[in-house]
């Protein structure tokens, strides 16, 4: 793909807008249209990609403007899933939703939006799927025997949709699976389902793995221990995890053991309006380059922008894409 060494990008959101945040409720609210909300995405997502690629990242993605949160943009596109929209009066609540029958498999029509963000960037573009560990979280099982039962029939609805928006060009593809941090007991059928989910998907894969950024916040905490060896059977390429808020004690884990995976080293503290030095994002990266060679190491934040003002957010991706290079220099790149 042509990307330089220690290649950079966020994680998936960039900073939500307050006049989008009013703009979303005021269509739940049923004052404006779904045309005039779809023209107001267009704008912020131009401009969110316009914020990355002044800041120097290498990879771009839409931001997730267009998402209310990680989970309504696909299950309301979900065949076979039941929501209540009235359930929904602030754009950042969930729909309260359910399954009552088997999946049907049919397009999600996420592809428009990846060629939108395609069209308007030249640099890498980035597209980011909530994976089915965590849709069946936040979906109410009313049908299937068990959550892996849902989980599996998820994945392969999602499937279709990956290689459709392969087929639409998506060469970079990150599936977030936040929940695997709050329920370690699923993860043995959570690689499983994930493994369903990128079956035959030809494009670089990522899992993005947190502790949970809801309202800008943790959710769990912990080790990443509770991955391993049991991620090691999932057919990704990078594992992205977060590291600056937590400290980079569990890089050695990478030691312990030894994989093929890539490392997306979370590098900003996304949880704190502190901006990170270049020197500070610098150290991150020379301690994972202690554990991995340059070539398996790519420099994000630990989670998404999404709560961090837009002033914050581009301030930190900025000091990331200058401690990287700081980093590059040091490797002669």
């Amino acid at each position: 793909m042509n990307l330089p060494i220690l290649p950079t990008a966020i994680v998936g959101s960039y900073a939500m807008p307050g006049w989008l945040e009013r703009l979303k409720t005021e269509y739940f609210a049923r004052r404006i249209s779904r045309h005039d909300l779809d023209e107001i995405h267009d704008a912020a997502v131009k401009a969110a990609i316009k914020d990355q690629e002044i800041a120097g990242l290498d990879i771009i993605t839409d931001g997730e403007l267009r998402r209310d949160n990680m989970v309504d943009y696909f299950v309301e596109r979900m065949p076979g899933v039941q929501i209540d929209r009235s359930s929904k009066k602030f754009y950042y609540d969930f729909y309260d939703s359910a399954v009552q029958g088997k999946l049907p498999t049919a397009s999600l029509g996420l592809a428009p939006d990846f060629r939108f963000l395609h069209a308007n960037t030249e640099r890498h573009a980035k597209v980011c799927i909530t994976g089915p560990h965590c849709l069946t979280k936040r979906i109410r099982n009313q049908y299937y025997p068990t959550e892996e039962a849902l989980a599996s029939d998820l994945a392969k609805v999602m499937n279709l949709e990956l290689k459709a928006l392969v087929k639409a060009g998506a060469r970079l593809i990150q599936i977030d699976e936040p929940y695997y941090s709050g329920f370690p007991e699923d993860l043995d059928w959570g690689v499983k389902v994930l493994n369903t989910l990128v079956e035959g998907v030809d494009a670089h894969l990522a899992v993005h793995i947190c502790y949970g950024n809801r309202y800008g916040k943790p959710s769990w905490e912990g080790s990443y221990r509770y991955l391993f060896p049991r991620i090691l059977d999932a057919k990704v390429h990078q594992l992205t995890l977060e590291f600056a808020r937590r400290g980079g004690e569990d890089l050695d884990l990478f030691k312990e053991f030894p994989s093929t995976f890539e490392l997306g080293l979370g590098v900003i503290d996304v949880k704190t309006h502190d901006v990170e030095t270049p020197e500070m994002v610098a150290e991150h990266i020379r301690k994972a380059l202690n554990v991995l060679p340059p070539e398996k190491v790519w420099v994000l934040p630990d989670c998404g922008c999404f709560h961090l003002p837009r002033d914050i957010a581009f301030a930190k991706i900025q000091a990331m894409v200058e401690g990287t290079q700081i980093v590059r220099k040091e490797l002669g790149k």
